[in-house]
């Protein structure tokens, strides 16, 4: 299993702002897949609470909206999961709200793997806002794989599971930084 660490430095992981991805010593040994984009949205007046900025709830939508791409791109896809009863579960989220988003700011989220196991996988998603540059908010989830007939957890498929490790570790051209 290849894993980025908790602790590693988000420079190191993306290169923004070291020059390039493989300097450092965090990048000496392990490989880090890069962010694919996985959703664009628009901060619409009505998604914004009393204080004029993007409310909780709607970050959580549009990072779940990204989330149902990021998933498609390994074969968790919505066919799959209908024909063969499946299901994926978060079971733990973690959002970091960096800077404010108003009514107008445009926003794109990149995403990313970070391990997989037998029954689950830890992913990430970056928003930016478009027209600054800046990060608005982090959201760090694991999901597990769920058999929906007994309502269980149950092992990700070996193809879904190599294609994920692949793409934390670099192997697949798809993991490309868009």
């Amino acid at each position: 299993m290849t894993r980025v660490p908790r602790h590693a430095d988000f420079r190191l992981l993306t290169g923004r702002g070291t020059g390039d991805r493989t300097s450092g010593a965090a990048s000496a040994s392990v490989s880090y897949m890069q962010w694919i984009e996985t959703h664009r949205d628009v901060v619409y007046p009505w998604q914004c609470d009393h204080m004029g900025h993007l409310n909780v709830m709607y970050y959580t939508a549009m990072f779940d909206r990204a989330t149902w791409h990021l998933f498609s791109s390994v074969g968790f896809t919505g066919a799959y999961l209908r024909t063969q009863d499946r299901g994926m579960a978060a079971v733990q989220s973690t959002t970091s709200y960096r800077s404010e988003l108003v009514s107008g700011d445009l926003i794109v989220i990149r995403s990313r793997f970070l391990e997989v196991h037998e029954r689950k996988a830890r992913f990430e998603h970056e928003m930016t806002n478009l027209e600054t540059g800046e990060i608005a908010a982090t959201s760090e989830l694991v999901g597990v794989h769920i058999d929906r007939t007994v309502r269980k957890a149950c092992a990700i498929p070996e193809e879904i599971r190599s294609s994920i490790e692949k793409l934390i570790s670099g192997e697949s051209g798809d993991s490309a930084d868009r």
